[in-house]
């Protein structure tokens, strides 16, 4: 379990790295649109963004 854990860790680290490499201007404009939503909005982001995984991970398995 703990090796499946890890290789996750590091798919999850190569599939957010893609972005600043292949388009760093984009990868900084989302960053400056970040800042200026609300907590909750982000809240909500991150919240679909999880539910999101569990059903992919649901529907994979």
């Amino acid at each position: 379990m703990w090796q499946e854990l890890l290789v996750a860790g590091c798919l999850v680290l190569v599939i957010e790295g893609m972005l600043p490499f292949i388009a760093p201007h984009k990868w900084r404009e989302m960053l400056a649109n970040m800042l200026v939503l609300s907590d909750s909005t982000i809240r909500r982001i991150g919240l679909a963004s999880m539910i999101t995984g569990v059903i992919l991970l649901y529907v994979v398995n």
